[in-house]
């Protein structure tokens, strides 16, 4: 099943809307954290925290849906992911570095998580199927995207109608591996998506954000860059 849904998310890709080779995103305005994975702390010391748990639970994750975890790493969320939506849904599991992205099917494999198709992305595109998801998970990684208005850019057109993208950050400046919530707004907004609700998790600095779209997509040139 996981070969199929694979083939199916690969067939999707081909027929997305993809901007002209000259489009012109705007740069980072501000400090891009380094890539530092996801082995900041074992899986039960994260279990302990109950992170996963209410996260999912906010984000109204439920069987059947079709999902999306971006920077998945060696996919604590994933996995995670897979029983909640069933074996009638489906999770998308997205990393840009290759060595983890075959560590990840390995384990999907090894589960034999038939919902669960592994992928490549690029930094700056993370090369979903259109209109296929109804949760885009962004777990402790969006302080690491180096090109983050070509990246929302082309992340919102994953989302199914009234589907959401999901980020988990914490409240601390980006080169202290962070997002500030208003500057993740006003990124977010600037490719015509707003906050549906903004909550504090618990433990630390750490909080959920839930975006929608809220306004067609803007051309790459006349996205307005944040001010710092």
């Amino acid at each position: 099943m996981t070969r199929c849904f694979l083939l199916a998310v690969l067939a999707l890709t081909a027929c997305r809307a993809e901007p002209s080779p000259d489009a012109d995103f705007p740069k980072a305005h501000r400090p891009v954290a380094p890539i530092v994975g996801d082995s900041f702390s074992t899986e039960d010391a994260r279990d302990r925290l109950g992170e996963a748990e209410q996260v999912m639970r906010l984000a109204g994750v439920a069987a059947g849906m079709w999902v999306a975890d971006i920077g998945a790493g060696e996919g604590y969320y994933t996995v995670r992911l897979a029983p909640l939506v069933g074996r009638h849904g489906r999770v998308l599991a997205e990393d840009i570095v290759p060595d983890i992205r075959e560590r990840l099917i390995q384990r999907v494999q090894r589960d034999n998580l038939d919902n669960v198709a592994v992928r490549l992305g690029l930094p700056d595109d993370p090369k979903l199927p259109p209109r296929s998801f109804d949760r885009i998970f962004l777990v402790h990684m969006y302080h690491e995207v180096q090109s983050p208005y070509a990246f929302l850019w082309h992340l919102r057109e994953g989302l199914k109608p009234g589907g959401e993208v999901i980020v988990v950050d914490s409240d601390r400046p980006v080169r202290r591996h962070g997002m500030p919530p208003a500057l993740l707004t006003c990124e977010f907004r600037a490719v015509g998506m707003e906050p549906a609700r903004i909550v504090p998790l618990a433990g630390d600095d750490i909080y959920f954000a839930a975006f929608r779209i809220a306004r067609a997509r803007p051309a790459p040139g006349a996205i307005k860059r944040c001010k710092l």
